[in-house]
């Protein structure tokens, strides 16, 4: 049954104008967001399966192409959907902000939201002033990291460009294991290296795991 064929009672859209965002089911406020369904599938009933089948929680920590490989779900409807969770992220970001870096820890907490669902390594560098107090960050790369592709000239580029002083160098492992290995330590050495030359000093490389991190500071 299409939308425009339930009583107004049932569509979404009027009960939220009625009765509000608190009155309506998880599928609901979903049918809201996906705003359409397919042919043979209105936006209620596909929304209905795909919480059953997934889950809101896993259908957001979906990538882009994977959910374009679920029934139903195109490019557009992807990108609301991912376009909510990263908004999601960074509403909980915004609700405990670190503004100081004190120790590896705190790079955790940071970065913890934002990694922790990542399917691929993301090489971030952390820009920091004279005080540790955060004034940037950039992704630097995606995917395993290399040290022959982790030029120190990308690395430093937008410390630079921020006017940073010092830098925290910062990746995820998808396993959920932060061990580094011997591809991370080389990494970590050359850009030290680097830094010291030119005079922007490396204070750390955190390695986020699952919920557990490690710090290439505190192992020295």
């Amino acid at each position: 049954m299409k939308i425009k064929d339930l009583p107004e009672s049932s569509r979404p859209r009027e009960r939220f104008l009625e009765k509000g965002s608190e009155a309506l089911s998880d599928a609901e406020l979903f049918a809201i967001l996906l705003r359409t369904g397919t042919k043979g599938e209105n936006v209620i009933d596909m929304s209905n399966r795909l919480i059953k089948e997934y889950g809101l929680d896993k259908l957001f920590d979906c990538s882009l192409k994977e959910l374009q490989e679920i029934k139903g779900i195109g490019p557009s409807k992807a990108m609301q959907i991912l376009s909510m969770s990263e908004i999601l992220k960074r509403i909980h970001l915004s609700e405990k902000p670190i503004k100081k870096i004190t120790c590896a820890e705190d790079v955790f907490k940071f970065f913890h939201d934002k990694l922790k669902d990542k399917k691929e390594e993301h090489f971030y560098v952390l820009m920091l002033n004279n005080q540790n107090n955060i004034i940037a960050e950039q992704e630097i790369s995606k995917g395993i990291l290399d040290a022959s592709i982790i030029h120190p000239r990308e690395v430093f580029k937008p410390a630079i460009k921020n006017s940073a002083s010092k830098l925290i160098l910062v990746h995820n492992h998808p396993s959920g294991n932060p061990d580094p290995s011997g591809e991370d330590i080389e990494i970590t050495e050359k850009l030290v290296e680097s830094g010291n030359q030119i005079g922007i000093k490396i204070l750390d490389h955190v390695i986020v795991g699952g919920e557990k991190w490690w710090g290439w500071k505190e192992s020295h």
